[in-house]
């Protein structure tokens, strides 16, 4: 199969818990009889949620019975997607964004930085299995470049010192707010607004909703 190592121990089996077999059953019946197969992305992604992260062989097989797809069908979106992992990730699993404006920014600092402080590089994970690291493309944010993904979570306007932070939340068990941390709201700008500053007109907008 491509995209799996065939040295890579898979676990024999795999099966819904009765809770993520109802919330796949959910899942399918959002699609008419006989288009189950368009509910493949929610399932892998569940049996990955399930699965501590990856995506075993097993699962996709499981995934491709619940569907009655072929299981080269599964294998090849399984294949495909970044978002599935193919072997074991840490339980906190860094995708740093190397797109142009991330990498413009300082996204090899931010890889420098997990091999400074967690000794490994790309692909890789640490011994105690906390931690992994990829590249991936475009995380939506470049306006707040440079950022990373763990699991859920973005965390942006990152420079090697305030990573180091994060990093060091997640190590001690209370992790940072997400997104940007160099204090602005979203993507504002850093200073303040810049355009319609007058707090009067909040001030009407507030007593005219009530």
């Amino acid at each position: 199969m491509t995209g799996i190592d065939p040295e890579l121990g898979q676990p024999e089996s795999f099966a819904f818990t009765a809770e993520n077999r109802a919330r796949a059953d959910r899942y399918i019946a959002r699609y008419p009889a006989g288009r189950q197969a368009s509910a493949v992305l929610a399932l892998l992604d569940l049996a990955q949620r399930q699965n501590d992260g990856w995506l075993s062989r097993a699962a996709m097989e499981h995934v491709a019975a619940v569907l009655e797809m072929p299981p080269i069908r599964v294998y090849e979106i399984g294949t495909f997607y970044s978002m599935f992992n193919l072997k074991p990730v840490g339980k906190h699993h860094i995708q740093v964004c190397r797109t142009t404006p991330c990498w413009l920014r300082g996204a090899d600092d931010l890889t420098a930085t997990c091999r400074k402080k967690l000794g490994i590089g790309l692909k890789e994970r640490t011994v105690d299995g906390m931690f992994s690291l990829v590249e991936v493309e475009c995380l939506g944010a470049c306006v707040n470049a440079p950022m990373v993904l763990i699991w859920s979570d973005t965390y942006e306007d990152l420079t090697a010192e305030t990573f180091e932070k994060v990093l060091d939340g997640f190590a001690k068990g209370k992790p940072v707010k997400p997104g940007p941390q160099n204090g602005r709201q979203f993507s504002a700008p850093i200073d303040g607004p810049k355009t319609l500053t007058d707090a009067s007109l909040y001030a009407t907008a507030k007593t005219k909703s009530k």
